[in-house]
């Protein structure tokens, strides 16, 4: 969407029922996504975050006000169609997930690993039936088949809209993990953020801060927690 800016020829913006689900008419014309493609929306309430957003725009359409269509947009254009391969690329994240990877030294980081990290695998080993095991150092080492299996089933099970929402919650958390925690509601998305970016954190106090740095992170933030509500939205 980044070069589709048409100027706003509407009056009102509304949510109707549709075929499959929930779409956005303008003044009667209904939305399309830039494939052209229907906008059909799986739930009311994704219809009307849309249906907000096109409301809300002054004399042109700005994309980069419009988080709740580009995701919607993306669902349909892009990871309805290859659904297998963005969940296969999403599960195999499992095998080199962010918290199986443990430092060797120094002792405070070893134990701010092992309180935040630990109970995010626990929590996987009972509530998606898949225990991934820590190691130390950064070398690559194999986690078990049947356990990747079993996460690599549960991606697959995702709808489009889910799937495009998930591919954020991990791809950013660096976590498949943390990106099933957040879709499931293990804790606050706030604080599984601040699980993902406990090495970032103990690098800061180390170093010390550094504004870029921190900017980007707080967009990487801001697009995991639309991911999130986005999520939820499909449900």
């Amino acid at each position: 969407m980044s070069d589709w800016k048409p100027k706003r020829f509407w009056t009102n913006s509304i949510t109707v029922e549709a075929e499959d689900g929930y779409t956005v008419e303008l003044d009667g014309r209904r939305v399309k996504t830039p494939a052209k493609a229907a906008l059909i929306l799986p739930t009311k309430a994704m219809a009307e975050a849309v249906a907000a957003e096109w409301d809300a725009q002054d004399k042109e359409v700005d994309p980069t006000t419009m988080p709740f269509t580009r995701s919607a947009n993306a669902a349909i254009d892009k990871v309805r169609i290859q659904h297998g391969e963005v969940a296969d690329m999403l599960a195999d994240y499992g095998d080199s997930d962010l918290l199986c990877y443990r430092a060797t030294h120094p002792q405070e980081l070893q134990e701010r690993q092992a309180a935040d990290w630990d109970p995010a695998l626990d929590w996987a080993a009972e509530t998606l039936q898949a225990r991934l095991i820590p190691v130390a150092g950064v070398l690559h080492q194999p986690q078990s088949a049947e356990a990747l299996a079993q996460l690599r089933q549960q991606v697959h099970a995702l709808d489009a809209f889910q799937l495009a929402a998930f591919h954020d919650l991990v791809s950013l958390s660096g976590s498949l993990i943390l990106g099933f925690a957040a879709a499931q509601d293990w804790r606050e998305p706030d604080e599984i953020w601040r699980i993902s970016r406990l090495d970032e954190a103990w690098q800061i106090e180390q170093w010390g801060h550094d504004d870029e740095a921190h900017a980007v992170a707080e967009t990487k933030k801001a697009a995991f927690l639309h991911a999130k509500t986005f999520f939820d939205l499909s449900v």
